[in-house]
């Protein structure tokens, strides 16, 4: 494979993607900075089709990277390929409004292809090429110049090795007929609602004690004026007011802007100050959360007594089994609150009981809360057993 010095002429940036827009597919990795920031600072873009691999830098003075960012959103010949892209995803929505696509994710391939739910990128490509990776550049300053030799083949690296791996899990793919199991996640990742960091949403993100409707209408205020303060200063949301100090203030608010000053988290300024002011104005101006709106406990639907319980769990271990004997990750088939909405009666809009998860996995669940379904012990293993009248249904 060609590797290409870094790239900062505009030229040969418009050449390379030229060439890279015939490709079946594309490598794609970033290398970003955020630690002071609200938005991510781009620095790096590695890619690779896996004849030729170039770094190209954004951080120069004129740098055009429309042929890049075509090439990327609006080209819907090339496949583009990641690993855990979701920041990546992230960082080109940023840019331009949109998100790559058709994408592929090696992270989410895996979990069709073994039981590993979220394998690393180093754990990947050892499994797959019996490459150990060099981890000493990864807490590398990637916003500084000039980059050393080192830093850049272990960048470049990423997409070299990545445009490697993927046709190998492609063709896995295709002789175990599990291209489509994968399709909906893709589809998931490559979504730009994801991507939209909607204030009115931001609250959801802040831990909070209890479940007062006015506490945590105050809490949606709140956060959803933290993040346009944060937005608009492109400051880290932690810098404008931390998440503790946050839900402190939504449980206990201050009668006054004054009182602002003995606020643990705040500084003394915040009496009088005007960004004190703007967070007064917030809690004023707050509304009692909707009922509708209050979040499931945990993240999940509640239990609907001990049996439904002791049913869920004979589903975990359902699932268990089935994902060992599928060879994949159980998430993948069906997630906890997946399992816990068919034990309490649902049915509508479960993606357990929709395509192939349904007929890899959601039948089968469906038979065990129905009494269709046993276990048993054999040889030391435990085995699903199904009653008499569903075998015969299965040999017909």
């Amino acid at each position: 494979m060609h590797i290409h010095p870094l790239l900062t002429d505009n030229q040969d940036i418009a050449d390379i993607c030229a060439r890279f827009a015939k490709a079946d597919f594309v490598a794609v990795d970033t290398e970003f900075m955020r630690e002071n920031t609200y938005w991510p600072i781009l620095c790096l873009i590695q890619i690779s089709d896996g004849n030729e691999a170039a770094a190209i830098d954004p951080l120069v003075d004129g740098v055009d990277l429309d042929p890049l960012l075509d090439l990327l959103v609006d080209n819907e010949e090339v496949l583009k390929v990641f690993h855990a892209g979701g920041q990546d995803v992230e960082i080109i929505h940023n840019m331009t409004g949109k998100t790559p696509h058709p994408i592929f994710d090696t992270q989410i391939a895996a979990m069709a292809l073994g039981p590993s739910e979220q394998i690393g990128y180093a754990n990947l490509i050892d499994s797959w090429l019996g490459v150990t990776l060099d981890k000493g550049a990864r807490f590398t300053d990637w916003s500084r110049r000039p980059l050393n030799d080192r830093q850049l083949k272990y960048a470049i690296g990423d997409v070299t090795h990545l445009s490697e791996v993927f046709p190998r899990m492609l063709e896995k793919l295709k002789e175990t007929n599990r291209g489509m199991w994968i399709n909906v996640e893709m589809e998931k990742l490559a979504d730009p609602a994801n991507y939209i960091n909607d204030p009115e949403h931001a609250w959801k993100r802040v831990k909070s004690q209890g479940r007062n409707l006015e506490t945590l209408g105050r809490l949606k205020s709140l956060a959803a004026w933290r993040e346009r303060e944060a937005q608009s200063k492109d400051l880290p949301r932690g810098r404008i007011v931390r998440d503790e100090t946050l839900a402190d203030i939504a449980a206990h608010p201050p009668k006054d802007q004054f009182k602002l000053g003995q606020v643990r988290g705040l500084s003394n300024g915040w009496k009088n100050n005007d960004i004190g002011e703007r967070l007064m104005e917030a809690l004023e101006d707050a509304q009692p959360l909707s009922r509708d709106d209050l979040p499931q406990k945990n993240g999940r639907r509640p239990k609907h007594g001990k049996e439904n319980a002791l049913v869920a769990d004979l589903l975990k271990l359902l699932l268990k089994i089935r994902s060992t004997e599928l060879n994949v990750a159980s998430r993948l088939l069906a997630r906890a609150e997946d399992l816990e909405r068919i034990v309490a009666g649902e049915r509508e809009d479960v993606s357990l009981l929709e395509g192939w998860r349904y007929e890899q996995f959601g039948r089968d669940a469906l038979d065990l809360i129905e009494g269709r379904v046993s276990f048993t012990v054999k040889d030391g293993k435990l085995e699903m057993t199904h009653q008499p009248e569903r075998e015969s249904e299965i040999a017909e």
